[in-house]
């Protein structure tokens, strides 16, 4: 097991007022694997992706890279955000060296190999302003890349861009995930994202969240959205979301 998130509770608010936003959360990742985590807005995604991280850590539970506990950022849990937060004075080799020195023969080669792998060759002094935010967005993957972690989550980081952009930028996370067999767990909104890239997928519902739903995608490689078989899972997945709806208006409804 790679990756290990148990929360029991995660709640927010204070001076009496609290509202729990995570509960009863379990999930245990294998290595390699692309889990996706979908769910309405203000379900907890992505609470629960920077709790992963160490980025949060008011939280009842505990959550393991490799049997060791995550208390705080560090270099074995990449995280990539809806934003790039490229700096704009530095090029794009830079921002992706960041804190290491490019003129490091060792750090150099290992730029120039990820600028390859996520299609940017030939920009490596292009600055951020000249960029496209597709263009960005995998400048900022490539950084996260760098430090070679163990798990990279990433949070809706295909969320701001045009769907033509998107389509292309989930087949570059395709192709960097099967060459360099980094385990990924990756939340967004949009169903057929969650599809076309995961491995296995995590349905949470809302108020609190909860993971409603766990299911393998069971899908080869390439994927095509107009197959039956992805329409069949589309359609398990919008299943479970109207389970979620009707369970979340029951409850509230004190029935």
């Amino acid at each position: 097991m790679v990756v290990s998130i148990q929360v029991a509770e995660k709640a927010f608010g204070s001076n009496g007022k609290r509202a729990v936003v995570l509960e009863d959360i379990r999930l245990d990742i294998e290595r390699g694997e692309f889990l996706t985590i979908i769910g309405p807005s203000g379900c907890g995604k992505s609470t629960l992706l920077k709790i992963a991280a160490g980025l949060d850590t008011s939280y009842s539970g505990s959550v393991t890279v490799h049997d060791r506990k995550v208390t705080k950022p560090g270099i074995s849990q990449g995280f990539i955000f809806q934003e790039h937060r490229l700096f704009p004075w530095m090029t794009v080799e830079q921002n992706i060296a960041a804190d290491l020195n490019l003129r490091d023969p060792g750090v150099k080669a290992k730029v120039q190999e990820l600028i390859d792998i996520v299609r940017l060759t030939g920009n490596e002094k292009v600055y951020p302003a000249e960029l496209s935010g597709g263009m960005s967005q995998r400048v900022a993957i490539a950084r996260a890349l760098l430090r070679e972690p163990e798990v990279l989550l990433l949070d809706e980081p295909f969320g701001a861009l045009d769907a033509f952009t998107r389509k292309h930028l989930q087949d570059v996370l395709v192709d960097i995930w099967q060459r360099k067999k980094i385990t990924m767990i990756l939340v967004t909104h949009d169903i057929d994202e969650s599809i076309y890239l995961g491995t296995q997928l995590a349905i949470l519902r809302a108020k609190p969240g909860r993971i409603q739903k766990w299911m393998p995608v069971g899908l080869p490689f390439p994927r095509n959205r107009t197959s039956l078989s992805f329409q069949h899972i589309r359609q398990k997945v919008l299943e479970e979301f109207e389970k979620t709806e009707q369970s979340v208006y029951t409850e509230g409804a004190g029935i």
